[in-house]
């Protein structure tokens, strides 16, 4: 018999949504799991999203207070994907209630809300899945597995980049994105993340960093709090002024000896999605980009006499890829990777083990924005090191202090 699990989700934009629609394809694509999400109650601040919850997305109830998603003796498991602002109390509520979180990265506005947000799971003993799911495209996880067998050699270079150009339209409007106490961080907190956990699952850990960043784009139209849950336009609005950064670069250095370089941005005109990395080693290289999420790009110098790169497709053998397609060629996309990991996140409920991506691999992804965001500052090498305890309500005002 199925293990039914009782969910509740907080927010219902676009990554809320996605969230819901993952849970109801679960047993589409893994029906041997032995798992059954109920969907129990949504909540938004907007009421016609939340009613819209219920009616649509097959809640069996709505609500616009969070509270009452954390508190329903029926959630088992809550989804939050509220804007960052909301991560931390949503989060440490959820985890003091017994309930196991689904949480979108950054996990809080800066490094440490999300060392907080650690802590109370560690301390509840629930169980965690941070998205940060680029991880679990068939073809990465095929690469992490040359990597670690050593068939590249001794890796030598990494380079990692994000490029987006949501925010590169000047009339974007300024939504809580932009704003220090809403968003916290801009693309450190954004859309770093992913790249740091990129390098740090193929590569090893990074020891530490020199990093710069800049604000292209230093006014935006001003907008009611609140309105809108994504990226739009607004004509002729009066301007308020950006608080967090657009950009950031960084020098790397990894413990296993590796040297790399890593550039997020949001303001990049050209790429939409660039999510990419590119490793190199003494005996081959390989190389990956999001927007042709089903290729990898590998080159071994294996004595075969092929002096260049040639195209791996995803294909059945390599992660998820046969629970959504059956043969190599069929692509998947980006929905199919947030069912991957709701997988992930029912499975250790059901089973008690945290798998990858947890809040510990988040934790140490932030201590390594954390280490860049000092490095913006000081304009040198700064260490990887550990939480320092401080509240987030204190890194919140140290990074208005230093915008």
């Amino acid at each position: 018999m199925a293990r039914e699990i009782g969910i509740g989700t907080v927010s219902l934009g676009w990554m809320g949504q996605l969230h819901t629609r993952a849970y109801r394809r679960l047993l589409d694509h893994y029906p041997g799991c032995g798992l059954r999400p109920r969907l129990v109650i949504a909540a938004d601040a907007v009421e016609e999203r939340a009613r819209d919850a219920a009616d649509r997305l097959g809640y069996e109830g709505w609500t616009t207070d969070w509270r009452d998603v954390v508190g329903h003796p029926e959630v088992e498991a809550v989804s939050i994907a509220a804007p960052n602002y909301l991560h931390k109390p949503v989060a440490v509520a959820a985890a003091r209630a017994g309930k196991h979180i689904w949480l979108e990265k950054p996990c809080g506005r800066v490094p440490a809300e999300t060392y907080d947000i650690g802590r109370a799971v560690e301390e509840a003993g629930v169980r965690s899945t941070i998205g940060l799911m680029y991880r679990h495209v068939p073809v990465v996880e095929y690469a992490r597995e040359i990597i670690a067998a050593g068939d590249l050699g001794e890796i030598t270079h990494y380079r990692g980049y994000f490029l987006a150009d949501y925010a590169a339209d000047p009339n974007g409007a300024l939504t809580w994105r932009y704003k220090r106490s809403g968003a916290g961080l801009g693309v450190l907190g954004d859309i770093m993340p992913h790249s740091v956990d990129m390098a740090q699952n193929l590569i090893g850990p990074i020891e530490s960093v020199s990093a710069q960043k800049e604000t292209f784009i230093r006014t935006r139209p001003e907008v009611p709090e609140g309105m809108g849950t994504g990226h739009f336009t607004v004509e002729d609005g009066e301007l308020g002024t950006v608080e967090n950064e657009d950009y950031a670069g960084a020098l790397l250095r990894f413990e296993n000896g590796a040297r790399g370089t890593m550039e997020n941005s949001r303001t990049c005109v050209g790429p939409h999605v660039r999510m990419s990395f590119e490793v190199n080693g003494t005996r081959g290289a390989l190389s990956w980009d999001f927007q042709r999420l089903n290729e990898l790009q590998l080159y071994r110098t294996d004595g075969t006499g092929d002096r260049g790169y040639r195209t791996v497709r995803a294909a059945p053998g390599m992660g998820d890829f046969a629970n959504f397609q059956p043969g190599a060629g069929i692509s998947m996309g980006y929905d199919d990777l947030k069912v991957a990991e709701a997988e992930r996140f029912l499975s250790s409920i059901a089973d008690g083990r945290d798998r990858a991506a947890s809040i510990h691999d988040i934790v140490s992804t932030m201590r390594v924005v954390d280490a860049m965001d000092r490095s913006c500052d000081t304009g040198g090498w700064e260490a990887v090191r550990d939480p320092t305890g401080a509240t987030g309500e204190r890194g919140v005002g140290a990074a208005r202090e230093r915008a």
